[in-house]
């Protein structure tokens, strides 16, 4: 079963991020690569966080570094 988050709910799961950081990431999430990674999924103004490919997102970033 995948695991949706609003914003607030996510941030207060996982205190590593912001809410402005993770706002910050969803507004450039057509520059960041988070858009093609699905993480993100809108209904109406409703923006939720599909954690699994999220975190999977965030580890793809730090493969790139290496």
């Amino acid at each position: 079963m995948r695991q949706l988050s609003n914003v607030s709910q996510f941030v207060a799961k996982n205190p590593a991020f912001t809410n402005g950081g993770v706002r910050s990431l969803i507004f450039n999430e057509h520059f960041n690569g988070l858009a093609e990674s699905g993480a993100i999924i809108r209904i109406g103004r409703k923006v939720l966080i599909d954690e699994t490919k999220f975190f999977a997102w965030v580890e793809a970033q730090n493969q790139g570094g290496k």
